[in-house]
């Protein structure tokens, strides 16, 4: 269960439609995960409940910057900054958020062979148009990635789906 707070993740939508057709991204941060700073987890049970505490904005620095439609970095110098920001709160980086312009919301074979599981994804990504009088939308979806168990050569983090509640967190 991962639970945001309603501004947060309207500042996500924000966020992640900014640049629409390139990718965009962004940090996310909240509480500490116990003595370890991460959840304690089964291979697929995925951690206890995550809450998202704080969104940081980035720029995708993916190079070449042609290719930034349909990939995204994160500029580590804004990411030491994050978790800087964070660590003064009481929060870590616990994970990334970043869009699928045009594509679904879940996570592609290279966002799971470049993530460092265990982490969450959080993806926007397009949402069908019903009707010409109803514009297309933008769906955002959670994961959790772990270290996936079927091929260790491929090195691809397994993807599990996450329910989003959406409310005041009470911090």
């Amino acid at each position: 269960m991962l639970h945001i707070d309603r501004d947060q993740l309207t500042l996500l939508e924000a966020i992640l439609t900014a640049e629409t057709p390139r990718e965009s991204c962004a940090l996310l941060l909240g509480p500490w995960f116990g003595a370890t700073c991460r959840p304690s987890i089964g291979a697929m049970a995925g951690p206890e409940p995550i809450w998202i505490a704080a969104v940081w904005p980035c720029l995708n620095v993916w190079d070449p910057p042609s290719e930034r439609h349909g990939r995204f970095a994160v500029d580590p110098r804004e990411q030491l900054m994050a978790q800087k920001w964070g660590r003064q709160r009481g929060w870590q980086l616990i994970g990334t958020a970043h869009s699928h312009p045009g594509g679904q919301p879940v996570p592609s074979p290279l966002d799971r062979s470049l993530a460092v599981a265990p982490t969450l994804m959080l993806i926007a990504g397009a949402t069908g148009q019903s009707s010409p009088l109803e514009p297309a939308g933008v769906t955002i979806r959670a994961w959790w990635l772990t270290a996936g168990d079927d091929d260790p050569a491929e090195q691809m983090a397994a993807a599990r789906p996450l329910t989003i509640r959406i409310g005041d967190l009470g911090h």
